[in-house]
């Protein structure tokens, strides 16, 4: 029998931070699969993260894992797929460092990613938008915390992984306000702010009395959220808008979703389809 502990870890500090390089958001998206994987494990079994041998991760338990992520949690099927790279990845890892395990890891390898159809994503009027970012219950903390989100991320455009890994000095609301940010295939770029999320970022900044190093959108405890609860937290406040927004009830309500809201709220505007893509840190 061969530990996990000392070879997820391997994975994480040698395979991942010195072999590859990966970037922060990449490591963040594995280290979010594996905490729900592990989670999942200690569900029904009982045994704790440091308890486990490689031959508790078998195909039949990853595979149980991943349908848990589409039907308990309602993960797509693009989702289930980024967690099975992840877990994929560790097992070629693991075959070098465990090779009695050669069998096992074949199979856990043998899992294929599900067929995924491209569909258009959808986008939301202006109406639909207020009434989602009027969803928020700003006499509570977190509803306040979700309203500066929601408005930060309709009008940047920021990714998911870009939304949670921002810092408080990651944003300037002086002159020139801007939002920094390091985003897929490391490539930094600054994200105008306008009068109205400026306005909204101050009060919350101002609420909160955080360290530049803090971030930007945290929990209750000053950790930063993850993607999971992003997805949570829309997901919840466009049902409460759906209630006195009824188009909203037929739309799938994403990170993506405000993501693409922004672009269209450019190119509506009249912004040159180039400076868009440089806005939303697209390679072309």
């Amino acid at each position: 029998m061969t530990a996990l502990a000392p070879i997820l870890e391997a994975f994480f500090t040698d395979r991942l931070m010195t072999q590859r390089g990966a970037s922060p958001h990449t490591i963040a998206s594995y280290r979010d699969t594996f905490t729900l994987l592990l989670g999942y494990i200690h569900q029904q079994t009982g045994k704790l993260p440091a308890q486990l041998d490689l031959a508790d991760l078998d195909a039949a338990t990853i595979g149980a894992f991943l349908q848990q992520l589409e039907t308990s949690r309602g993960n797509s099927a693009a989702t289930r797929n980024a967690r099975l790279a992840a877990i994929r990845s560790l097992f070629r890892y693991a075959s070098l460092r465990a090779p009695e395990h050669a069998a096992l890891i074949g199979r856990v390898l043998a899992i294929q990613p599900k067929r995924t159809t491209t569909t258009i994503v959808s986008f939301l009027t202006r109406g639909e938008l207020n009434a989602l970012l009027a969803a928020p219950d700003r006499g509570t903390w977190h509803g306040r915390r979700d309203h500066a989100l929601l408005v930060f991320a309709a009008q940047t455009g920021l990714r998911v992984s870009e939304l949670t890994g921002l810092a408080v000095h990651d944003v300037h609301l002086g002159t020139g306000p801007h939002a920094y940010c390091r985003g897929k295939g490391r490539k930094d770029r600054a994200t105008p702010l306008t009068a109205h999320t400026v306005e909204v970022l101050a009060a919350w900044l101002a609420e909160q009395h955080a360290g530049p190093a803090s971030p930007l959108f945290a929990t209750r405890a000053g950790t930063p959220l993850s993607r999971d609860a992003v997805e949570h937290l829309i997901t919840r406040h466009a049902a409460t808008a759906a209630r006195t927004c009824p188009t909203l009830q037929a739309k799938k309500i994403t990170p993506h979703t405000l993501r693409h809201t922004a672009a269209m709220n450019l190119l509506h505007a009249g912004v040159d389809i180039t400076v868009i893509a440089l806005w939303m840190g697209l390679s072309s």
